[in-house]
C-alpha cells in the first residue's frame, strides 16, 4: 500500500508561527506523512524557545503522522537543533534529513 504524503512546498504550506500548525494538520488529515524543508520554516522554528518545533512535534505524535524535516546544514542553527536532530535519528515519527530524496524514501518506506 502506497503511503499518502503532504509535501508542504507542493501545497503552499509554511510554518511561521504556532498558529500555522493547525492549517498544516488540516492538510494532513487522512495522510500518512508530512515533508517540510528549511524553506517551509522560519528562523523562529529553529529557536526552540518559541515553542514552534515542540508544538509541531507534539501534534505529529498525537496524530501519528510521520514528519520528515529537510535541513541541509544543522550547524547553521543553535547547537540544540543539531542535538535535537541527533536525538530523533531513530524516532518512529520524526526525523531530520539532509535531502528531499532521503526524506521521501523514509516517508514512503
Amino acid at each position: 500500500m502506497q503511503k499518502s504524503l503532504v509535501i508542504a512546498a507542493d501545497v503552499g504550506l509554511r510554518i511561521t508561527a504556532i498558529a500555522d500548525i493547525a492549517e498544516v494538520f488540516g492538510q494532513c488529515y487522512g495522510k500518512d506523512g508530512l515533508l517540510l524543508t528549511q524553506a517551509d520554516l522560519t528562523a523562529d522554528f529553529f529557536d526552540l524557545q518559541t515553542g514552534i518545533a515542540g508544538e509541531l512535534f507534539q501534534k505529529c505524535t498525537n496524530y501519528q503522522i510521520q514528519l520528515a524535516l529537510v535541513v541541509t546544514d544543522l550547524q547553521a542553527y543553535s547547537p540544540r537543533i543539531a542535538e535535537l536532530a541527533f536525538e530523533h535519528r531513530h524516532h518512529r515519527l520524526i526525523r531530520f534529513f539532509e535531502s528531499v530524496a532521503q526524506a521521501k524514501a523514509w516517508l514512503e518506506a
